[in-house]
Formats: structure tokens, sequence, C-alpha cells
């Protein structure tokens, strides 16, 4: 009897859960608003392929960058891994590591900030 009284509870809330759902989901597609694209002016068109070009410049140098720091990231950890293996004491484990977080750290300085891409007015 315990088991049939949660059966019906379980359906019961299943259901209700399941017509909630259905009702929301109805009531929010009237509502969403349809964009449409609108043609630019000469000054709006200008402007987003000037940024376009500004963006495409700026990720090429980002690239041109992280390719200049990647040899120099990975001779620092190569010189990293002989020194830990050549230290006998924690003390000189820490500086191998010290000296290798501030070999990458100096060579991601170099890499500027990701760029933004443009957003078409």
């Amino acid at each position: 009897m315990i088991t049939l009284k949660r059966t019906i509870a379980v359906a019961t809330a299943a259901g209700l859960f399941a017509l909630v759902g259905v009702s929301g989901a109805q009531a929010a597609e009237p509502t969403t608003p349809v964009v449409k694209k609108v043609a630019l002016t000469p000054e709006q068109k200008a402007a987003f392929e000037a940024a376009k070009a500004a963006f495409k410049s700026a990720h090429t140098a980002r690239q041109a960058a992280v390719a200049t720091a990647k040899p120099a990231i990975e001779s620092a950890k190569a010189s990293f891994e002989a020194a830990r293996s050549a230290a006998t004491t924690p003390e000189a484990k820490k500086a191998a590591r010290d000296a290798f977080k501030a070999a990458v750290a100096t060579a991601r300085a170099g890499i500027p900030a990701k760029p933004v891409k443009p957003v078409r007015p």
C-alpha cells in the first residue's frame, strides 16, 4: 500500500512538472524578439571594416609574439628540468623552480593581450 501511494505521488509530481514545462515553453515563444539585418550606412561600414583590419593586425601580432616566446619557454623548461634533476637539496629545487617561473614570466611579458573581435553595428 505504501509503495502504491509513493508511485502515485511520483507520477503526479512528474505530470505537474511536465505540464509546467510545456506551458512555460509555449509562453516564451511569442515574446522572443526577431532580429533583422539592417543595411549599414557608409560611415558604419567604413568603421566596421577598419575595426576588422585592426583586429586582424592585432591577432597576427599576437600570434607572432606567441611564436617568438615558445622557444624561450621551452629552453627555460629544459634548463629547469636539468637543474631540478641535478639538485640535491629542497632549496636548490626551489631556486630552480623560481628561475623557471621568472624566465616564463619574462617570455610572456612580450605577448600582447588577446584582441576582441569587432561587432557589427
